[in-house]
C-alpha cells in the first residue's frame, strides 16, 4: 500500500484514535489540581495507542528536548510494534509532533481549552524546533501575506483590519497573560483593538485565530517553539499563516538571567539542531515544510473550537478536529465510545 493512500485513508483516522485516547485519559483527571499527573496519563495513553499505528514513526516534537522523558521523547521510534521487521519495513516513515495535553494547568483546574494534539508529516516535514521560547504572529487565510512579525503592532493591526474590511476597533487579538507581554498588550490597546488574555494554550488559540467565526483575528506574543511547529502544521491545513522568531533574551522574556539557559548554551543547542541563524524569521513553510501533513486534536475541556470529553454510564463522547493537506479535508468528528455490552444506553 502506498504512502499517499495510507496517509489519507488510514493514518488520519489512526491519529484521531491516538488523540482521543490521550484526551479521555486526561479528562478523567480534570479538576483534580495535579497538572503533572494529568500530563502523565495523557502521555501514557497517547503512546500506547500510537504504537498500534502501522507506521515507522519518529518523534520530532515531544516531551522535551532536554528532559529525560520515559516516552514520546524527541527521537523516539514509535508505531508498528506488533508487526514483524519485514512487515514494518513496508510502513511509511512519518515525523510526528505531539502535545499529549496542551494546557496542563487548564485541565488540572477544569478550565476551558485543554486539548490533546498531534501533527504528522513525511520524513523531514516538520522542523525539529528547540525547546525554547518563540515570538509568534498567527492570522487566518484572509490576512495571509499582510503581516510582518518585525513590524510595529499598530501597522500589523492596520493591515489585518484592511484585509478584513473592518476598523481596528473591531479586531480582537489573543495573547498569553504574561509579564513579558506588557508592552504588546499596551500597544494593542493603544491601537484601539480589543484583547483577550489567556492563562495557557497558545496553540489552540492560534488555531482559533485562523478560523472564521471565533471572533479572534490574530494571535500575538511569545510562547513555546515546539507549539509553534504544531501551529504551523495546522496553518498549512487551514491556509492560515504563522511567522515566528526564536527568543532567548532574558529581557524580552521578562525573567532573571539565572532562570533561563545561558545564551551560549542555547546557541550551541541550536547549532546541534542545524539552526545556524538564531535571528531567522520563520514562516509557515519553514516550520512545517511537509507536503503531506495530518493534524489531529481532541478536546479535553470545552473550548472555542472543540467540546471536552463527556462521560456517561455506558461510555464517553469526544469531539475532535482532523485535517490533512493532501485532501484539504477539515473534519469535525463527534464520537460516542460505547461500553457495557449490548444493553448499553447510548446518549447523544
Amino acid at each position: 500500500m502506498g504512502y499517499e493512500l495510507r496517509t489519507e485513508r488510514e493514518l488520519s483516522l489512526d491519529f484521531l484514535r491516538v488523540c482521543e485516547a490521550a484526551a479521555i485519559a486526561a479528562a478523567r483527571t480534570m479538576g483534580q489540581g495535579d497538572r503533572k499527573y494529568s500530563d502523565q496519563v495523557a502521555v501514557e495513553a497517547m503512546r500506547e495507542v500510537m504504537d498500534t499505528v502501522p507506521m515507522r514513526g519518529r518523534i520530532v516534537i515531544g516531551e522535551g528536548e532536554r528532559d529525560e522523558a520515559p516516552m514520546l521523547y524527541i527521537g523516539e521510534e514509535v508505531g508498528g510494534r506488533s508487526a514483524s521487521e519485514e512487515v514494518r519495513a513496508s510502513f511509511p516513515e512519518v515525523d510526528i509532533a505531539v502535545d499529549p495535553l496542551e494546557g496542563t494547568n487548564l485541565c488540572a483546574l477544569g478550565a476551558n481549552n485543554a486539548i490533546a494534539v498531534l501533527a504528522a508529516a513525511e520524513r523531514g516535514g516538520l522542523l525539529n524546533a528547540p525547546d525554547i521560547y518563540m515570538d509568534k504572529i498567527v492570522v487566518g487565510p484572509s490576512c495571509r501575506g499582510s503581516v510582518n512579525i518585525e513590524a510595529p503592532v499598530k501597522e500589523n493591526l492596520k493591515n489585518i483590519a484592511r484585509r478584513l474590511g473592518r476598523d481596528i476597533e473591531d479586531l480582537t487579538v489573543i495573547t498569553l497573560e504574561r509579564s513579558r507581554h506588557k508592552k504588546l498588550i499596551d500597544d494593542v490597546r493603544a491601537a484601539g483593538a480589543r484583547i483577550r488574555l489567556i492563562s495557557d494554550g497558545d496553540l489552540s488559540a492560534g488555531i482559533s485565530a485562523a478560523v472564521a467565526g471565533t471572533n479572534i483575528h490574530a494571535l500575538m506574543g511569545i510562547g513555546g517553539a515546539p507549539e509553534g511547529v504544531i501551529t504551523a502544521a495546522a496553518m498549512k491545513c487551514l491556509n492560515g499563516e504563522i511567522q515566528a522568531k526564536l527568543v532567548f533574551d532574558p529581557e524580552r522574556l521578562g525573567v532573571d538571567r539565572d532562570k533561563v539557559p545561558a545564551q551560549e548554551e542555547v546557541l550551541a543547542r541550536l547549532r546541534e539542531m542545524g539552526i545556524t541563524d538564531p535571528d531567522k524569521v520563520y514562516d509557515t513553510n519553514d516550520l512545517a515544510p511537509g507536503k503531506k501533513i495530518i493534524f489531529a486534536a481532541t478536546g479535553v475541556t470545552d473550548g472555542a473550537l472543540l467540546r471536552g470529553v463527556r462521560f456517561f454510564g455506558s461510555g464517553k463522547r469526544t469531539h475532535s478536529l482532523v485535517m490533512t493537506t493532501d485532501s484539504h479535508h477539515i473534519r469535525f468528528v463527534d464520537t460516542v465510545h460505547v461500553e457495557g455490552g449490548p444493553d448499553a444506553v447510548i446518549r447523544f
